[in-house]
């Protein structure tokens, strides 16, 4: 269905650009007559989704010649690379053009590439406001940094997050367009966004450690819990110490994110105390300044403490979008910068529904997740 949706849309907008004018649009007292007649089923194969079936415009005076499937063309070849090219890679319409022209020696305008683009994102606004499961297991959230030129080049924060259903799916809850640095205060109306959209419940929100983030979700989901990714930790950690203290460092530490209970990990930070106080008192202020926040995990099994102690789940999502972002270096409005970022999620996500090809492999932490939030956790027929 991805594949056929590019393939429509493609040949749509070539009809248009041979014809003049879009469907329906024919302007009265123009010198051609030849207007839209129907469209024929034509089945093509594709190495990388099988037999695809497409429906091919027609016109009255039968002078279209389509570039991206010819007339007799049977076999797509690399149709995913031209896919992934309009879809992930957030490609300028010239390359993109390129690309066609590079793949299918077929020579497309970037105007017809930009038409394109843009009616396959005319349903990013569903998508964004598309209903959400009431009940997530957990939920990760993380910003990232976009260049937009609005008057001049600045730095804005574009908010994306990411939840893990109680049947063991990952889905991209949506993506937001912030201003200024990353804040707590517009997490705030991220999180009523979700809420507003059916999310009744979340076990815990998995973060970065952003200041005033907890009174925050508070608000919005009382019960929830708030846990600090600890890999940021870490690597903050090694960020205000020598390198010659490495190792020593990364055995003190150890010896927190390991402990078998919050008591022990409080008893590992006063050790860590003792030992770097002197030397790093920015390293002791660090780890307590965001302990509320890190020892929530510690009291639960390990099967729930290797999902909710880092924002993994999101950076490799992040990171997709890093890659499309620094291709095309920076956009010209907020409205271009969402449509890249959103393209990238749907590349993920054929159906269009949120839901990414990911799934996780984490039964027994499904398993746990039921029985320590039993009196929490929904019946089969909710979901």
């Amino acid at each position: 269905m991805f594949t056929k949706n590019v393939l429509e849309t493609a040949l749509n907008e070539e009809m248009t650009e041979h014809l003049g004018h879009e469907k329906n649009r024919a302007e009265r007292g123009r010198d051609s007559t030849n207007v839209r007649n129907g469209a024929r089923k034509k089945t093509v194969l594709s190495d990388a989704a099988g037999e695809v079936e497409t429906e091919v415009p027609r016109d009255r005076e039968s002078t279209f010649e389509p570039q991206i499937v010819k007339k007799r063309q049977r076999r797509l070849t690399d149709v995913d690379e031209i896919v992934l090219s309009l879809y992930a890679k957030g490609m300028t319409t010239g390359e993109i053009s390129a690309h066609f022209a590079e793949i299918y020696s077929a020579s497309v305008s970037k105007e017809t590439i930009s038409r394109i683009t843009d009616k396959v994102v005319a349903e990013m606004q569903d998508w964004a406001s598309r209903p959400l499961d009431v009940v997530y297991a957990a939920v990760f959230i993380d910003a990232i940094v976009v260049k937009v030129r609005d008057g001049q080049v600045a730095n804005r924060p574009f908010y994306a997050a990411i939840g893990v259903t109680v049947d063991g799916r990952k889905d991209v809850l949506g993506l937001w367009a912030g201003s200024g640095g990353e804040g707590a205060k517009f997490w705030m109306s991220v999180l009523v966004d979700l809420k507003n959209r059916g999310v009744a419940d979340v076990f815990f929100l998995v973060c970065d450690g952003l200041k005033g983030l907890p009174e925050v979700v508070e608000q919005v989901w009382p019960a929830a819990i708030v846990q600090t990714c600890i890999i940021h930790l870490i690597r903050n950690s090694f960020r205000l110490t020598s390198r010659k203290y490495t190792d020593a460092l990364k055995r003190d530490l150890k010896a927190m994110y390991e402990a078998p209970s919050a008591a022990a990990a409080e008893t590992a930070l006063e050790e860590l105390d003792d030992r770097w106080s002197a030397k790093y008192p920015a390293l002791i202020r660090l780890w307590r300044n965001a302990w509320t926040e890190f020892v929530p995990f510690l009291d639960y099994d390990v099967e729930i403490r290797r999902m909710i102690c880092s924002t993994n789940a999101i950076e490799s999502l992040n990171a997709r979008y890093r890659r499309a972002v620094r291709a095309r270096g920076h956009f010209p409005t907020e409205q271009a910068a969402l449509k890249c970022l959103y393209l990238v999620t749907r590349s993920l996500d054929p159906t269009g529904t949120g839901r990414a090809r990911w799934t996780m492999r984490w039964k027994p932490v499904l398993n746990a997740f039921a029985i320590t939030f039993g009196d929490r956790w929904p019946a089969a027929e909710t979901y």
